[in-house]
């Protein structure tokens, strides 16, 4: 078997669904980062760019090395490694007896998965010295999704993306993050303050919306009842 190699992927929907992506990060087994590929989905969830976004990855690498997957989608990890087995017994059913919801990329990723050696490991996402490799694949899938144009090494990409800030931790009210968050809307001024009247504002540090997902700094956000984010989910609940 070839040296073992670490990688990251992550998925980023703008307003779950909406203009979506995903990415991966491949590093060697020091993890040292040696390439990385980020492509648009148009329109998609959350769920669908991870999921996606984990095909991808092992699409991309030899199946014969084996393969550190760091992912902070708990939804992807479980769905190929805890509930898969369940699923097929079922007849892709869950539990509740409902079609299995994004069957098609499971199955694949199952497929992809048959005779390889893969570990998962699960990376709490945007955190102050958190993983770096998922914080790289993070950032190239949120402006790929932006972007809704392909990018990476393949493409050309001579530089690895520049993951937005982390936060410390997170507090009762929202934590240290949504209080920077917000701090650094009111530092926009008159701009903020017409913001909380239903306008737009582009953000001076990159943040996280609460449908879950990070925005980058100079990004558009507006104020909504759980603090500034994404302006599709001004509306949207927590």
């Amino acid at each position: 078997m070839n040296e073992s190699i670490i990688a990251a992927c992550d998925g980023a929907s703008k307003g779950n669904p909406g203009p979506a992506a995903w990415a991966w990060v491949v590093a060697d087994a020091q993890g040292r980062p040696e390439r990385w590929e980020a492509g648009p989905l148009g329109t998609a969830t959350n769920n669908v760019a991870e999921l996606t976004a984990l095909r991808e990855l092992l699409e991309s690498t030899d199946p014969a090395t084996a393969i550190e997957v760091r992912m902070d989608s708990q939804y992807a990890m479980n769905a190929v490694t805890k509930w898969l087995p369940g699923w097929k017994r079922n007849g892709w059913k869950t539990s509740a007896g409902k079609p299995v919801a994004n069957r098609d990329l499971v199955v694949r990723i199952d497929d992809l998965l048959a005779g390889r050696s893969v570990r998962f490991t699960y990376v709490p996402a945007h955190q102050v010295d958190g993983d770096p490799l998922n914080a790289l694949a993070d950032q190239a899938a949120s402006e790929a999704a932006v972007a809704q144009v392909p990018a990476g090494t393949a493409h050309g990409a001579t530089r690895l993306p520049t993951p937005a800030p982390g936060r410390a931790t997170e507090g009762r009210s929202g934590g240290t993050a949504a209080k920077r968050n917000g701090g650094a809307a009111r530092k926009t001024g008159g701009a903020a303050r017409t913001a909380r009247s239903g306008a737009t504002i582009k953000a001076r540090f990159a943040g996280r919306c609460h449908c879950g997902k990070p925005y980058a700094a100079q990004d558009p956000i507006a104020k909504n009842p759980n603090g500034w984010g994404h302006p599709e989910c001004r509306t949207a609940p927590a």
